[in-house]
């Protein structure tokens, strides 16, 4: 098998769609000798920030020395970046033996008559689990694929959970109220086993430190002026203290990663990581400094030219925009602001551009191949923009603005991480 008929097989099982439950990956995981249980980990949940929330406690507990893996999605450059250690995607070759052992297994599953086919996201996840068990790390960092209470990686026994904030995307699945989203996200909590959430609304927040109370999960609530307090904002990132459970403070920490959204995060990562020390993870004071200053994260307000600036950004959510929104406004308010938009159906575009809107004072919609994107023309109806533009071919868009753009110019690109994901791949060429 070559790698790319590995992947190609993995690809083929989207066919199946999205199919919430465990019992499909219980299985997998009887069948690989429960490597599940055997996997020192931690398990996040969340709307927004999981990625940047991974990103910040990996790069803290690579600066105290730890190998660490990861397990994420989407990916933004290559496929591999789902299974990575200390930050690098695991091989070609790796890849090929992991579908060696789990293809067999999926084609038994299939032919069951009570569980029958596993979706791509079930495959993905047994394969993680079977790599982590036979290439031990000292940390896995697992993030959920959509929800938690039904995803296939809340098998994982972890050592931790973490909730990021909660926003109202994946309605179909998960609900069409914050309240039913966070019921969702808190099924990741486990008894007795810690949880930090990020301060979301009253009503979310409410839902998970209710469950966290029922199972006597020691809950840790992170938001502004509870947890951490915002310094200072400046060209190259954001300045914050924080404040720990133990009743320390950690003053004076930078992240690069730009936005108030994006220091709730980071703390996440580092009340989590201070409570690992309770588990033997033995992390300084300087580590965490050093790992969050170094931490980015591909597509998260990722600046990829200097003159005239241009950010890619992942918003594909309301609360996304209004966070990328009012981080431009905070970091670039003296600049002439135009906007790259894309973005798939199943979002709320219509308030999503009318946050656009306010903020920019041009807005270019445009299209990119995927199953689930929209035209520009549709896109470009619910935009009240006076500098509103239509160009069905994204590349051509950008080009555009690039010749035409000066140094007091930002050109932003936003709407569908599947989308930065192409953009991101032109702007590395």
């Amino acid at each position: 098998m070559t790698y790319e008929e590995a992947i190609q097989w993995i690809h083929q099982r989207l066919k199946h769609g999205i199919k919430p439950g465990l019992a499909r990956i219980e299985w997998f995981m009887e069948k690989l000798g429960s490597p599940e249980k055997k996997i020192p980990a931690v398990h996040i949940a969340g709307t927004n920030g999981k990625g940047s929330t991974v990103t910040y406690m990996r790069n803290i507990l690579e600066a105290e020395g730890y190998r660490v893996g990861t397990f994420t999605s989407p990916y933004i450059e290559t496929f591999n970046e789902r299974i990575s250690v200390n930050g690098v995607p695991i091989s070609d070759e790796e890849w090929i033996q992991l579908v060696e052992v789990i293809k067999p297994l999926s084609e038994e599953l299939e032919a069951t008559t009570s569980l029958g086919s596993p979706s791509e996201f079930e495959v993905i996840t047994a394969m993680m689990f079977y790599y982590f068990d036979t290439h031990p790390v000292d940390l896995v960092v697992i993030e959920t694929g959509l929800g938690g209470r039904l995803d296939s990686t809340n098998v994982t026994q972890p050592l931790l959970t973490i909730i990021t904030s909660i926003g109202l995307d994946h309605t179909e699945f998960l609900g069409n109220t914050y309240e039913k989203i966070a019921f969702e996200k808190a099924g990741i909590i486990k008894p007795g086993i810690p949880v930090i959430a990020a301060g979301t609304t009253t009503s979310a927040a409410t839902v998970i430190e209710e469950k966290a109370v029922e199972l006597k999960a020691p809950y840790y609530k992170v938001s502004e002026n509870l947890s951490f307090l915002w310094k200072e904002s400046s060209r190259n990132g954001e300045y914050f203290d924080v404040f720990l459970p133990e009743g320390k403070e950690l003053k004076n920490l930078f992240i690069s990663m730009k936005g108030r959204h994006q220091i709730s995060n980071a703390t996440l990562a580092v009340i989590a990581t201070v409570l690992l020390r309770e588990k033997g993870y033995d992390v300084s004071d300087e580590s965490i400094r050093l790992g969050l200053s170094k931490s980015a994260w591909m597509g998260r307000f990722e600046k990829v030219m200097d003159q005239p600036e241009v950010i890619l950004d992942g918003a594909h959510n309301l609360e996304g925009i209004q966070a990328l929104c009012q981080t431009v406004e905070k970091h670039y308010s003296t600049y002439k602001k135009h906007l790259v938009f894309s973005a798939l159906g199943d979002k709320p575009l219509r308030q999503m551009i009318e946050f656009c809107d306010e903020t920019f004072d041009s807005i270019l919609f445009t299209t990119f191949s995927f199953p689930r994107s929209i035209p520009a023309s549709d896109l470009a109806k619910y935009s009240q923009n006076p500098q509103k533009s239509i160009n069905e071919k994204w590349e051509d868009a950008i080009e555009g603005l690039l010749r035409t753009a000066s140094k007091e110019d930002l050109i932003v690109v936003t709407g569908s991480l599947y989308f930065i994901s192409e953009v991101r791949k032109y702007f590395k060429g």
